[in-house]
């Protein structure tokens, strides 16, 4: 299949070939959704039989039946893909009474592709899945099956799979097998789609581990061709892994599925077209415990949450299947340790007090940093190196995030480029955490870079100039970074590149870097000085001290970050709690504080809010969750997360964020390292009291 520059106009339906395009393994006449299988060349509705049967009641499940095979064997097959594409979707033209899910697979992803535009003609599209496909308008570098002899296109089916052997033994079988392979390869070779042809509805690519026709990289494109976002989930398996493993794929798509519908049953369409569509992120959310209500629901239908809902648990889980190198440097701490431990301690010792009868069956999380409006007051902290926990990186996580609605700030030391994952992103806020390096002109290019691919504020580091002495990584003497992950910012950079010297190998690009990575000279003159490269907002992250609170102000950042860098620098450090009464008294009340280090649960982040930080950075857990599931496995923590924190909200009494203050905490001694606890000043138990500006919103 090749490019052009424009797609040949879709035919009408063939006369008399409505009635015969759907098959129905399974009637489900009390469904909420429909899920419509698209078989792949040379396939059958009957492909799908299985994967009907694996589905909940609540989706039905309806089977593609193209003309020449099975009981449509008497009609020709089809010469193209648009023909298949407006015979399906003119017999889909009586089925939209419920929301329609497209699911293609292998070529039958090109089909659904085209149904889906025509659909959406009708606004009749809720998901496209699209499985073991290369998107339309690449290249998909096919040979012409009728120059292929049969014995070369049978080895061929038997490396693909999806066809037992007994089968591929018998000769009349073969010969059928072959036939509509070759008929349908025709249509294939004849489709053409312009490079910038999509459709509105969202687009998962469902990708198998060891299908040896698709790559990840191929795969990614299909973001090219929807308005609605794209998400990549990976099975195991090869090429048919979706058909031979309903039990895996099967509860990936219900996930999908209900998530589409619950969104589409909390967002009405405004009444008046220019209805502000920025309207606030409470009007939109999903009732507390559909997370919950989710998951017991499963329960019923014999499926268990595949990670534990427990995010304390998921550290012990990520060991078990990270390399111990991997491990090493993603829960590592400095010296021995007590910092990181300190740091959750702080959170244990503060007790929330529970308020009854409130009336918060919603809560509205949403927070104002910098005039932007988040949904959560949690931000995913920038990790560096992702790709150690999980092939995908941070491109993985860049979706999740997306997904949840939690703005991510990426690592200077990312090892997918800050483009790439801006790519992935979408729309959702991001920020960039920026380790000042000491060549000048390679941090100005971070920064201009950033700047060009939407990222919303700087985040820079300074709790880092000195690595920490981190045993765990000492002792295996690994570092990834020296090892060519977690430098792709540079490698990708322009003047970093003109730093090198000629023919510079692998190795001489890792020394370089190493070189001029960080700078240990660093001083308040140099942030200053970066104050000056940009206007985005400017946060000073690896504050614990108020006095570096204050002169981090002066210098001109926008707003500072309270952590102890997850416990990785300063052993025997102040925790990030317990400094953080300190910092905010230091600043004052309309100055942006955000907190990091520590945090597991909902709780933690609300014992954050009340001693006065304005939003938390999340960090390790989520990369655990990216280590065990990948995306899914980071969305997974999001949500319970966010679940965790709405709940906690609701049962302290809080309709909004603008009701947590101190007198949400049991009184006890001061634990400001360097000010005074925000309780030794209220003596209000109402939510509120104190710890937000008087207009009740956290900026």
């Amino acid at each position: 299949m090749t490019n052009t520059t424009t797609a040949p106009p879709a035919p009408s339906a063939p006369a008399g070939r409505t009635s015969g395009w759907i098959r129905t393994p399974h009637a489900r006449p009390d469904a909420t959704a429909r899920l419509v299988c698209f078989p792949h060349a040379g396939g059958a509705a009957n492909a799908f039989t299985a994967l009907s049967a694996g589905l909940p009641e609540d989706i039905e499940l309806l089977a593609v039946q193209y003309p020449g095979r099975q009981d449509r064997r008497a009609e020709p097959c089809a010469e193209d893909v648009s023909e298949l594409a407006a015979g399906v979707a003119a017999a889909l033209a009586s089925r939209s009474d419920r929301p329609l899910f497209l699911l293609g697979h292998s070529m039958g992803a090109l089909v659904a592709f085209e149904t889906a535009r025509l659909l959406e003609e009708h606004g009749r599209v809720a998901r496209l899945f699209v499985s073991a496909a290369r998107p339309p308008a690449q290249d998909w570098e096919e040979p012409d099956l009728t120059l292929v002899g049969d014995e070369e296109l049978v080895a061929g089916l038997r490396q693909l799979g999806g066809i037992p052997e007994p089968l591929l033994r018998d000769p009349e079988i073969v010969a059928e097998v072959l036939r509509l392979l070759r008929a349908d390869h025709r249509a294939l070779l004849r489709h053409r789609c312009p490079e910038g042809t999509a459709v509105a509805a969202p687009v998962t690519v469902l990708l198998a581990a060891a299908d040896p026709k698709n790559s990840l990289e191929q795969m990614a494109d299909w973001a090219r061709h929807t308005t609605g976002g794209q998400d990549l989930v990976t099975l195991s398996g090869g090429h048919f892994s979706l058909v031979e493993r309903p039990g895996e794929s099967g509860p990936i798509l219900t996930h999908h599925i209900r998530a589409d519908l619950a969104r589409a049953e909390q967002v009405p369409a405004p009444a008046d077209a220019s209805a502000d569509a920025s309207a606030d992120a409470s009007a939109r959310k999903e009732p507390l415990a559909d997370l919950v209500r989710e998951i017991l629901l499963d329960g019923l239908e014999g499926r268990a949450p595949k990670l534990s809902t427990d995010l304390t648990t998921l550290e012990a889980a990520a060991r078990e299947v990270m390399s111990p190198d991997a491990y090493a440097y993603v829960a590592g701490t400095a010296g021995s340790g007590a910092t990181g431990r300190a740091g959750r301690e702080a959170f244990d010792r503060v007790r929330l007090v529970p308020r009854m009868l409130r009336g918060t069956r919603r809560t509205d999380t949403s927070v104002t940093l910098f005039g932007q409006r988040l949904p959560v007051p949690v931000l995913l902290a920038p990790l560096a190196a992702q790709q150690v926990a999980h092939p995908e990186g941070e491109t993985a996580t860049a979706r999740a995030a997306a997904a949840a609605g939690v703005p991510m700030v990426l690592s200077t030391f990312a090892s997918r480029t800050l483009e790439e994952v801006a790519a992935e992103a979408g729309d959702g806020p991001r920020w960039f955490q920026l380790y000042l390096p000491s060549d000048r002109a390679v941090g100005e290019s971070l920064v201009r870079r950033a700047e060009a691919s939407g990222y919303s504020a700087i985040v820079v580091t300074v709790d880092a100039t000195h690595l920490g002495f981190r045993p765990a990584e000492l002792d295996r003497g690994y570092s990834p970074f020296l090892r060519g992950t977690g430098i792709a910012n540079f490698t990708a950079d322009p003047a970093f590149r003109a730093s090198l010297p000629a023919a510079a190998d692998a190795t001489a690009t890792v020394l370089r870097w190493a070189q001029i990575s960080t700078d240990p000279t660093l001083t308040w003159a140099d942030l200053a000085r970066l104050r000056r490269l940009t206007r985005l907002p400017l946060l000073v992250k690896g504050i614990l001290h108020p006095d570096d609170a204050r002169l981090a102000l002066e210098h001109g950042a926008d707003g500072v970050v309270v952590s102890t860098h997850g416990g990785r620098q300063l052993d025997g450090g102040v925790p990030a709690l317990e400094a953080l009464p300190g910092v905010r008294a230091a600043v004052g009340p309309d100055v942006p504080v955000l907190l990091d280090s520590g945090i597991r649960t909902g709780s933690d982040v609300v014992k954050a809010l009340a001693l006065g930080a304005d939003a938390v950075l999340y960090g390790r857990p989520y990369v655990y969750g990216l280590a065990l599931d990948g995306r899914r496995g980071v969305e997974h923590v999001l949500r319970c997360l966010l679940t965790d924190l709405g709940l906690a909200l609701a049962l302290t009494g809080c309709a909004s964020l603008a009701d947590v203050g101190p007198g949400l905490l049991f009184p006890r001694e001061p634990v400001g390292a360097y000010g005074t606890h925000p309780l030794a000043r209220t003596t209000s138990d109402a939510p509120g009291s104190s710890g937000t500006p008087e207009n009740g919103e956290r900026r």
